[in-house]
């Protein structure tokens, strides 16, 4: 039987028209993830950032801060999650704010992230120099395909109930597994600009 009651919890069986849309979703974010890696890879990178926000004197400082700002909204996102699905151990009753909340640091956080992917790609293109830009490449292209497969995902009431948990899973790891790559990375390096 499909999940199609709101009030089911996630360890509902895929029904076999939840198990195909689930695939549909999973292939639109392959496709997506799939169109960056080749702009990436196909365009010619300019080595130029397109605009610096104000107080950054350059790109890489700028990317870094806008990424961890994403990960440290994305760990907000992961702890609201767990704490509105009743997955916290101890937590006490959630805040009736708390849905609001992990919406908007969910926008806001993909928003920060935007500025970073177009400087990733339109600046300094898809790089497989080195395992280490490589997996950057990879996670930040993938994301972005994790991020269209759960908005997807969550729009619909005909999948299982792990479904939702599964995406957002991971389009977590995704963007820890992008930022370890670049911008962690960069802030162990000695004498970098911070800003």
């Amino acid at each position: 039987m499909a999940l199609t009651e709101p009030d089911k919890g996630p360890n509902q069986p895929a029904g076999r028209s939840g198990a195909g849309l689930l695939l549909v979703f999973a292939v639109a974010g392959a496709l997506v993830a799939l169109s960056l890696g080749i702009y990436g890879r196909t365009h010619v990178p300019t080595g130029r950032p397109l605009a610096l926000l104000i107080g950054f004197t350059e790109m890489t400082p700028m990317k870094v801060w806008l990424a961890t700002a994403g990960v440290l909204l994305g760990i907000f996102q992961l702890v609201s999650a767990a704490w509105m699905w009743g997955r916290l151990p101890a937590a006490r009753k959630m805040p009736k704010v708390l849905p609001l909340w992990h919406r908007w640091s969910g926008s806001i956080a993909f928003l920060a992230t935007l500025p970073v992917a177009y400087h990733c790609l339109w600046s300094l293109g898809y790089s497989t120099v080195g395992a280490r830009a490589a997996l950057h490449s990879l996670f930040g292209c993938a994301f972005y395909g994790a991020f269209t497969t759960k908005m997807l995902v969550l729009r619909s009431k005909a999948l299982p109930g792990w479904a939702l948990p599964a995406a957002g899973g991971l389009l977590f790891a995704l963007l820890i597994g992008a930022w370890a790559t670049a911008g962690l990375w960069y802030f162990t390096q000695s004498g970098v600009p911070l800003r």
